[in-house]
């Protein structure tokens, strides 16, 4: 059966991001025929470079990290090759690697473009267990590692986070559960680690962590309001480790009903409603952490 093909379309920002922006989390499917997927893993539409660059241009995004994605596992040729079509000037990625990846292997890595080691704890056969041994294998090369799970797990992943020789990236606001506040533990955990200035977190998926996900009751546009005491939280502690990302093509929703990429980006108008912060979240933090 032959996969439907996403576009970069979609409406306009109401933010207009600084030059040199980046986009700091998405991912690109290919055919299937060149880039099987993963055994048992869901079978995303196809993504390509084409229409992520589509819409990086109706954001205002020059700089761009792919991510590497569950569906294809270890196997990060889709990923490699996207950051190699856009080139190392302007874009970075996230890998996934085996636990025996050798120094070699990761030099190899870096070479193309990677910058970091991604823990998808709710897919990935890493364990925070691994971290340690991980960290210590990636630490020569400058790289951070970069974690995603979901619900009541960050009170317990914080110290081990802390004890890493490495940087840690987390994904989504901690994506700490639906509806969640700031006062739930994990997250204010993180914001404690926040203070060490080894911890990075990505404005991201702001649907995840709210309450009606990206569909109001009242059939309006989500406006995702109630992250904003999440996000002014966070600026609080150390603007100079926030970034910002697409999560484009939002994996996992359907084809036919995506949330609205502009819908992620322009409530940052309010709830960082500072020009020189953001400037930090877009371009210059970024541009630490991937080396740009």
């Amino acid at each position: 059966m032959t996969r439907i093909e996403m576009t970069g379309e979609g409406r306009s920002p109401r933010l207009m991001v600084p030059p040199h922006s980046c986009e700091t989390h998405s991912h690109i499917y290919g055919p299937e025929s060149d880039y099987p997927f993963w055994p048992g893993r869901p079978q995303d539409p196809v993504a390509s470079v084409t229409a992520y660059n589509q819409m990086l241009a109706r954001l205002g995004f020059e700089r761009a990290v792919i991510v590497q994605p569950a569906a294809y596992g270890t196997n990060n040729s889709c990923t490699l090759d996207a950051v190699a079509e856009r080139g190392l000037e302007t874009t970075r990625g996230v890998c996934v690697t085996e636990k025996s990846v050798s120094s070699e292997e990761l030099q190899h890595f870096h070479d193309q473009g990677m910058r970091g080691l991604r823990f998808f704890l709710m897919a990935d056969d890493f364990a925070l267990a691994d971290a340690p041994v991980m960290a210590e294998k990636i630490k020569p090369f400058g790289w951070h590692i970069q974690f995603q799970d979901e619900g009541d797990w960050l009170e317990a992943a914080v110290p081990v986070f802390n004890d890493l020789p490495v940087d840690c990236v987390i994904d989504h606001f901690g994506r700490t559960g639906a509806g969640s506040t700031i006062e739930n533990k994990g997250f204010q955990a993180l914001l404690k680690f926040m203070e060490t200035g080894r911890c990075w977190v990505k404005i991201s998926a702001p649907y995840y962590m709210a309450r009606d996900g990206y569909k109001p009751k009242d059939g309006s546009a989500p406006d995702y309001a109630e992250l904003g005491d999440h996000v002014r939280a966070l600026v609080n502690v150390r603007p100079d480790r926030l970034v910002w990302a697409a999560n484009w093509p939002h994996p996992q929703f359907p084809l036919d009903d995506k949330p609205e990429d502009a819908d992620c980006l322009d409530p940052l108008l309010d709830w960082v409603p500072d020009k020189a912060i953001r400037q930090k979240i877009f371009v210059d933090n970024p541009a630490q952490l991937y080396g740009f």
